[in-house]
């Protein structure tokens, strides 16, 4: 069963009293740094004990939130006694804002080389760090980016490469199974002669073989005609 719902109305008893205070004093402590850490807020927190003893937490500094408090709660108190009061807050922020923004841009033409007239030695020199930092940066991202295109190109070379391998392996085969051939061949029509097919009913021309012995080199299957000569020519009747 889960716990019942407690009433909230001040412990008589002083020992539970002083425990609850304890147990409660660390979960809000420990919430409101969770809230400062989590929600980038500014908290100040101020607990007096029955006893006076003081308990603070502050997520920059303790002087700080208050004199910030101070000044939010006295604008706040101007703005709702005099309406007008708003508005003149939001016309310094506008011009506040106007002010950065005019800085910025005398800060990016002096970064391009304009307007350096009136600047002294010191801003000068500041100037120049801020280059040279800058010009640092664009440097080491711009060799980043080379190594990159470097390692893109050596995966992509090894790639072209394996590809070259499987290439040469097929090719290899390819010759071999030329060689094979070859040799069959040669066993089938013997080296370096050329044979005449005698099974030919017409006795001007015939097949033969040419090789040189040579694997390497194709073999030639050509038409031998023969000449005719007196003694041999067919007599027709």
């Amino acid at each position: 069963m889960g716990r019942g719902k407690i009433v909230i109305r001040r412990i008589d008893n002083s020992t539970s009293r002083q425990v609850t205070f304890s147990k409660r004093r660390s979960g809000l402590f420990k919430k409101a740094k969770e809230l400062a850490i989590l929600c980038d807020a500014e908290v100040g927190l101020v607990v007096f004990s029955s006893t006076s003893r003081l308990y603070e937490y502050a997520s920059s500094s303790m002087k700080n939130v208050i004199e910030r408090f101070g000044k939010a709660k006295e604008e706040h108190q101007q703005v709702m006694m005099n309406p007008n009061s708003e508005l003149m807050f939001w016309q310094r922020e506008a011009a506040s804002l106007r002010q950065q923004l005019q800085t910025l841009q005398e800060n990016h033409r002096q970064l391009m080389g304009q307007e350096l007239s009136g600047l002294g030695l010191k801003e000068l020199q500041s100037l120049e760090s801020q280059l040279e930092i800058s010009i640092h940066a664009v440097r080491a991202k711009k060799d980043n980016l080379l190594i990159n295109e470097i390692q893109e190109l050596n995966r992509e070379g090894s790639l072209i490469q394996q590809e070259n391998a499987e290439l040469y392996k097929k090719l290899n085969l390819v010759r071999q199974e030329n060689m094979d051939l070859y040799k069959k061949l040669y066993e089938a029509g013997g080296s370096g002669v050329q044979k005449q097919s005698s099974d030919q009913n017409n006795s001007d021309g015939g097949y033969r073989i040419t090789s040189s012995g040579d694997a390497s080199v194709p073999v030639h299957l050509e038409l031998s005609t023969r000449r005719s000569t007196g003694g041999d020519s067919p007599i027709l009747g």
